[in-house]
């Protein structure tokens, strides 16, 4: 199969690299992995994140450029003026640095692992990644949540760690909160 290029990845976790991995592969994509994720609190969160892509890219010998400064400062002054906005804003944040990195690094496209997940805002993740096309290199839309189970499957199978909300501050309080008690989140 001839190649369809380089892409960056953006990895949100181990679980939704697990899922996207073999499609890009079977595109003919050359995949490296890219982890920006300063929405992830907190910090022990963003560490077991962070070493399970690393496992995960190892294990399937792909370049892993990961950026492990704990950024919740700066992530907490892009998103809480958003207010409703806050994941679209988050999303901004995340695929625009990565947008940035893959036309730093002669990338042919740059996708994310969000659009694998069924419980991100899918339209919110592509509008989010079109706009960050902008920088100059191509956006590569693909609706992968058809593919979790595969992720969650594989992640199962070799031990890497699954988290239980988003990652965000406020997404662990939904999760976790006295709300969650209530409606049985």
């Amino acid at each position: 199969m001839a190649s369809a290029g380089k892409v960056l990845v953006h990895a949100c976790c181990a679980v939704c690299l697990e899922a996207i991995h073999g499609a890009l592969v079977e595109e003919g994509w050359r995949v490296e992995v890219f982890f920006y994720n300063p929405n992830i609190h907190p910090y022990r969160e963003f560490a077991k994140r962070l070493r399970a892509v690393e496992v995960s890219a190892e294990s399937k010998k792909l370049p892993l450029t990961a950026d492990k400064e704990y950024g919740l400062a700066e992530y907490l002054e892009k998103i809480l003026p958003a207010g409703e906005g806050r994941c679209r804003a988050c999303y901004e944040l995340r695929l625009g640095r990565t947008a940035e990195a893959a036309a730093a690094g002669g990338f042919d496209a740059f996708t994310t692992t969000l659009l694998a997940s069924p419980h991100q805002k899918h339209e919110a993740v592509k509008a989010a990644g079109e706009g960050a096309a902008g920088h100059g290199v191509p956006f590569l839309y693909r609706d992968w949540r058809g593919r979790m189970e595969l992720g969650v499957r594989e992640a199962r199978r070799r031990s890497l760690y699954r988290q239980q909300y988003c990652g965000c501050i406020l997404s662990e309080y939904e999760r976790f909160g006295p709300q969650s008690e209530r409606t049985g989140v």
